[in-house]
């Protein structure tokens, strides 16, 4: 509940204009399971009738929102933090209705969805029958949408044993013309939507993509050059080529020179199998080497992804890499560290990954709701398998917080036993390593 309060607080600041409002809380009146309410606060100079006269326009924008991302929420209030403060008071007054799913029915398509386009047919008939006891059960009844959602999930991963499978907020397009204005929940459109969408459309989708890859550096949390010439990236996500592409050349410029090179994968959730192949191609030569496969269980179709020929920057070749991996390592970013662990140009240490190989596909539900759901495979061409369920196994097994250091220390170590290391660099990593080892 933090996180979608964090993205409704998010979206308020962002509707109204600046200094407007305060901040909004997502209250759970009475404590349980069922219903929601959004409070906005407004600065307490401010006279609430004259303020909502001004910005009247926003306050029904906002009522209307929620009640698509977020139908539970049926009231919404604007207040301020003085003692005894007048409301404002905005509840639901159903001209959605049709757009809001009650509990059951929000399960009930999910797995008609699960059975027609999970990877695994039997698995899927296997997950949504024990889905369907506890929905004969009552187990969903009457749930707000981020309990349902939550307790959906846990339900479906247990049985099928997949995390990539998942019911999150964030549905499909609401009705009417227009393009979802990113509500609570993180909304989306289904992918026919956004196939038929006009030129503009897709430039705009795209422009914003890259604008929130900038604030997140496209996955790039840092690059560092470590005392003993050693190169450090931590990499936290897997953007498409075509959005980070000119930040990853960037980064494998700057630690080009290193003697050794490690990658922190720790924090990576995962993303495009297509950034995967490019952070791989330049771990390995030019001549295209097939990374990974993947199989499209609906259509029958495999398809193939190969290493990048040409690449705007220099590759980092015959030099250890190091990477490091916890169980929160997820989906493209255990993708990358298995690539490169089969092929032996790496070294994996830390902890076993999360597990899931599966692509994902949403599938939306309703206008607040969708489910990912797996719709094909991965097949290493090296192992002929993949990941899911056991994550990628550590060459070196070390608890997530220690890979560092025992990364750090072997590239070290590695560096000291080189014969052309020029005496500063030599005696840097020779400290450092004495340092670092006690």
């Amino acid at each position: 509940m933090e996180e979608i309060a964090r993205v409704v607080d998010h979206r308020v600041k962002e509707l109204f204009p600046d200094g407007a409002v305060l901040r909004a809380e997502l209250l759970r009146p009475g404590g349980e399971p069922g219903q929601l309410m959004v409070r906005v606060f407004i600065p307490g100079t401010e006279d609430l009738a004259a303020w909502a006269e001004v910005h009247r326009e926003h306050m029904a924008e906002l009522r209307r929102e929620i009640s698509l991302r977020l139908p539970s929420a049926r009231m919404l209030e604007f207040t301020c933090d003085a003692e005894n403060a007048p409301v404002i008071s905005m509840p639901d007054d159903g001209s959605l209705a049709a757009e809001q799913l009650p509990s059951r029915d929000i399960v009930i398509k999910a797995l008609a969805l699960l059975r027609e386009n999970y990877v695994f047919p039997e698995v899927a008939e296997q997950t949504a029958a024990a889905v369907e006891v506890r929905l004969a059960a009552g187990e969903y009844d009457n749930l707000d949408e981020i309990t349902l959602t939550g307790l959906l999930t846990s339900h479906l991963q247990e049985t099928s044993g997949d995390k990539h499978l998942r019911v999150v907020l964030g549905g499909g397009p609401g009705p009417g013309p227009r393009e979802p204005g990113g509500g609570p929940g993180r909304p989306g459109r289904d992918r026919a939507d956004r196939d038929s969408a006009q030129p503009a459309d897709r430039e705009v989708r795209w422009l914003r993509m890259r604008q929130i890859g900038r604030l997140g550096n496209f996955g790039i949390h840092r690059v560092e050059r470590l005392d003993g010439n050693i190169g450090y990236l931590d990499v936290r996500g897997m953007p498409p080529p075509e959005l980070a592409g000119p930040a990853i050349a960037a980064a494998m410029e700057l630690v080009a020179g290193a003697y050794a090179l490690i990658i922190d994968l720790r924090r990576n959730g995962g993303g495009s199998p297509h950034g995967v192949a490019l952070w791989c191609s330049y771990l390995i030569p030019e001549q295209p080497t097939h990374l990974n496969d993947i199989f499209h269980a609906g259509t029958g179709e495999t398809r193939q992804f190969w290493s990048y020929p040409y690449l705007p920057g220099s590759r980092y070749l015959d030099r250890p890499v190091y990477v490091l991996t916890s169980s929160r390592t997820f989906s493209g970013g255990e993708d990358f560290g298995y690539t490169l662990q089969a092929l032996d140009r790496a070294e994996v240490i830390g902890e076993a990954t999360g597990g899931g190989a599966h692509p994902t596909r949403p599938f939306p539900i309703s206008a607040a709701v969708h489910i990912g759901i797996p719709f094909a495979r991965s097949i290493n061409p090296v192992t002929g398998t993949n990941w899911q369920g056991t994550g990628v196994l550590p060459d070196t097994p070390v608890p997530a917080d220690q890979a560092y250091e025992v990364a750090y220390a072997k590239a070290l170590r590695h560096v000291l036993e080189l014969s052309d290391v020029p005496p500063p660099i030599a005696d840097e990593a020779r400290d450092t390593l004495t340092t670092l080892t006690g």
